[in-house]
């Protein structure tokens, strides 16, 4: 399947700002069973966009906007090809023993510690006595189990949480966004020695499928674990899915902090309001106009007491 993907985020600030440096993590992968036909970014004002890989091959774009302004518009613009394969069968996959060789021959010790968003807490244990989270069956049917039982267990609540809440909250208020739902998985899963990561992009919403749960219009995030004998196998525990036939991936990390689609800095005493569009269609299907916003955020009032103060600029998986 072939999808046309555009993802529009508009920064405006009030009054003006001097300056905005910003880097995007926006463009798809090529890997596995995904490739990335084509990509561009466009930016407004018009700024000297330079890119890099960062060290696990994500591609960063970032530029700087010098000069008085009151808007920053990043809209980036993708083909995606995700070839459709059969979803991950429990009577594939190796047990503990097979994973623990398997993790054993490999380096994967940054999917297997604690993060800044994935980590134990007194919560996260009490959840996993709940769940039963621990060594038996087999990786891959553990961690089905669990993928259903935080889907049905908690509540997705857009705006719930904001972009750097700890997983505490959700955990508490069994309630969240894709982000808290990823970030408790992962912790979850680390904690039994299974390599575990954050990815970040974009999930397509069938017309005829009202599962979903994760909001059409937004960015999504969800969970890869290292299963053996099947490799990286997609959990997203907010729709409950496994295997990722509808999920273009864009960057993965060890949680949210690694990979935000866009993160920046602006010189000024200024309000800021951040407001994002998605949309995801089969590369056949013509949308000449851009959806509206599917969410608005406004800043808090940002004291700067000298000109060298920055303030800083993120947003959020999903609202």
């Amino acid at each position: 399947m072939i999808y046309s993907v555009r993802h529009t985020t508009t920064f405006r600030y009030e009054p003006a700002v001097r300056e905005s440096v910003m880097e995007v993590r926006l463009q798809p992968r090529s890997e596995g069973e995904q490739r990335c036909l084509n990509f561009t970014l466009d930016v407004e004002p018009s700024a000297n966009v330079m890119q890099y890989r960062d060290f696990v091959g994500n591609t960063v774009h970032h530029f700087d906007i010098a000069g008085s302004h009151t808007q920053v518009k990043v809209a980036a613009n993708s083909t995606v090809d995700v070839e459709v394969v059969p979803p991950p069968r429990a009577t594939d996959s190796g047990d503990w023993a097979d994973l623990d060789a398997l993790v054993g021959a490999g380096d994967y010790w940054e999917t297997l510690l604690p993060s800044h968003f994935a980590h134990g807490s007194e919560a996260l244990e009490q959840l996993a006595k709940q769940l039963r989270c621990e060594r038996r069956d087999t990786p891959f049917s553990l961690l089905s189990e669990v993928n259903e039982a935080l889907y049905r267990g908690f509540a997705y609540v857009p705006n719930s949480t904001k972009v750097d809440s700890p997983i505490e909250e959700a955990l508490v208020s069994r309630q969240g966004v894709c982000q808290d739902f990823a970030h408790i998985m992962i912790a979850l899963v680390r904690s039994l020695r299974v390599p575990c990561r954050y990815v970040s992009g974009y999930m397509f919403h069938r017309d005829e499928t009202k599962a979903d749960r994760s909001s059409e219009g937004a960015s999504h995030a969800w969970a890869e674990a290292l299963i053996p004998r099947l490799g990286w196998v997609a959990f997203d525990p907010t729709n409950n899915l496994v295997g990722a036939d509808r999920h273009i991936k864009v960057a993965i990390g060890r949680d949210y902090a690694d990979v935000p689609p866009t993160r920046g800095v602006y010189k000024g005493d200024a309000q800021s309001e951040l407001s994002v569009s998605v949309s995801v269609s089969p590369a056949d299907e013509v949308r000449p106009e851009p959806p509206a916003p599917s969410f608005v955020i406004r800043s808090r009032p940002v004291l700067i007491r000298t000109p060298a103060l920055h303030s800083e600029q993120e947003q959020q998986q999903q609202q």
